[in-house]
């Protein structure tokens, strides 16, 4: 696939499985074994739960996130340590050569980065992020936008329209680049230029 960049003058990036390899099976996994019942949740709606989203969009301290995940998991007994651990387990690498792209793309377009994420996940990621790469995460965008530092996060419209306001990008010109579909739906409501970054599509490859 050979994309285009033609009119285009800056890159929205998502962070997860397009920039970081992500694994849910392994939050779950270890979740599991702090006392997570099969019956009361599964891989789909385990992260449905209403104080995951309300993590997410910042409404929820990580105090109140844990308590919540204690009850979740019938296991009051859980350290904070233990949940953090647990919720990280699914924070895997940045390859080298996606932040060998991300540092070219850099020279020529605005680089921003969007993602639906949360405290506990970013502490994590900026932490192995230096210590693998020598560079601080965030000194490879203009912009980085997190769903719980702006309250709001994807695929809601206000979301992206956000961004697009705090960024000062023009939406016509800007690609927008996300795995999930449903994101990709949104971004286009909000007037962005999109590309939906399949299962099977590699971003260092396609830049």
């Amino acid at each position: 696939m050979k994309l285009s960049l033609s009119k285009i003058d800056t890159i929205i990036f998502d962070l997860g499985n397009v920039l970081l390899n992500l694994d849910f099976d392994a939050s779950i996994k270890a979740f599991h074994e702090l006392g997570l019942n099969d019956d009361l949740l599964n891989r789909k709606q385990v992260y449905t739960n209403p104080v995951f989203y309300n993590f997410e969009i910042g409404e929820v301290s990580e105090e109140e996130f844990r308590t919540q995940v204690r009850k979740i998991l019938k296991n009051p007994n859980a350290s904070d340590k233990q949940i953090d651990d647990a919720w990280c387990a699914m924070i895997g690498d940045i390859p080298a050569s996606r932040v060998k792209t991300l540092m070219k793309l850099g020279d020529k377009y605005n680089i921003c980065l969007f993602s639906n994420t949360n405290s506990i996940h970013i502490r994590k990621l900026l932490f192995d992020f230096v210590t693998t790469h020598g560079v601080e995460f965030t000194s490879l965008f203009d912009h980085v936008f997190y769903s719980h530092q702006i309250n709001a996060r994807k695929p809601d419209l206000g979301a992206y329209e956000k961004v697009i306001e705090l960024s000062g990008v023009i939406p016509a010109k800007t690609l927008f680049v996300d795995d999930l579909e449903k994101n990709i739906e949104g971004a286009t409501k909000a007037g962005l230029k999109t590309l939906w970054l399949k299962s099977e599509m590699e971003m260092s490859d396609l830049f």
